[in-house]
């Protein structure tokens, strides 16, 4: 079906969707969106993005007609309400994986010609096809201290230091990735993966902050903290380093010192010595044969 809105979409805070749902493989899972644009927003599109994939528009629904146009996606999979104006559903029946994604609704007022109305957006639901029998768990985090063969730039003011947090075990990918430097958020220099990867069955993800090697001191805390919905309520889970401790006195190096300074002072007392038998052979010369030193 192509989309009638590709050159007048834009983003509408006043258009409300539930960010996640989750339901498990097998059952219909029923979307909700609702806005607050009036009674002439009154045609809703459902548009629906898989991973990997761009966004696809999947029905066209409106308070004027009771036939919705599914186009070339089955009404044995989908179906949808649009009871009026302010509200409407999007049904997928039957889950199953391939059908976790986001899914994105968009109200505008009724126009033969795209140019005279705008179609405003939601923020999109993320559906998450539950395995059946599997347990919801959270992350473990992990953060892993800069490599010390590092030897990149960080924008241009000298050498940089790479700190990768790693969040791994979790189930389902409902996650999201913070970094703070004591205790202020941050968020340049920070790179995350664009989504959580599976891992057998469960999940993980990384990030990365990456400061200048001059920030990277030890009265600093780095601390990423990950954020996982379990279903019921959003759970954070964290792990911190500290900045670079500095060289502390290491038991090789003081074994080192020692014998740097004792062979110094071995040095010196050869070194007398040999002052010394210079000395007494000049005073033979002038002399005679005084004894030798002593």
């Amino acid at each position: 079906l192509e989309n009638p809105l590709s050159c007048c979409l834009t983003g509408g805070s006043d258009v409300v969707q539930n960010p996640m749902l989750w339901e498990v493989e097998g059952v219909d899972a029923t979307m909700n969106c609702t806005h607050t644009k009036g009674p002439l927003f009154f045609q809703m599109y459902w548009y629906r993005q898989l991973p990997g994939e761009t966004m696809k528009q999947i029905v066209y629904t409106s308070t004027a007609s009771a036939d919705h146009d599914f186009g070339n996606f089955s009404k044995d999979k989908f179906s949808a309400t649009k009871p009026d104006a302010a509200s409407g559903t999007l049904t997928v029946k039957k889950l199953q994986q391939g059908d976790k994604g986001w899914y994105f609704c968009a109200v505008s007022e009724h126009s033969d010609r795209c140019a005279n109305y705008e179609a405003y957006f939601g923020p999109g639901t993320k559906l998450t096809v539950l395995e059946p029998g599997r347990a919801v768990t959270k992350p473990t985090v992990r953060v892993l201290r800069p490599s010390p063969k590092e030897c990149g730039k960080f924008k241009g003011r000298g050498k940089s230091k790479t700190i990768v947090c790693v969040a791994s075990g979790f189930y389902p990918d409902h996650v999201g990735v913070q970094w703070t430097v004591d205790g202020l958020n941050i968020s340049d220099g920070v790179a995350t993966d664009d989504a959580a990867r599976q891992e057998g069955k469960n999940y993980h993800i990384t990030s990365r902050l990456r400061v200048s090697a001059k920030e990277f001191t030890k009265d600093r805390k780095f601390t990423c903290t990950v954020s996982f919905f379990n279903g019921k309520h959003t759970e954070y889970v964290s792990d911190f380093i500290h900045g670079e401790p500095g060289r502390p006195h290491s038991k090789l190096s003081l074994k080192t010192a020692r014998f740097s300074y004792g062979y110094l002072i071995g040095k010196s007392g050869v070194f007398g010595v040999l002052v010394a038998l210079l000395v007494w052979k000049l005073q033979v010369r002038c002399t005679g044969s005084p004894s030798p030193p002593r």
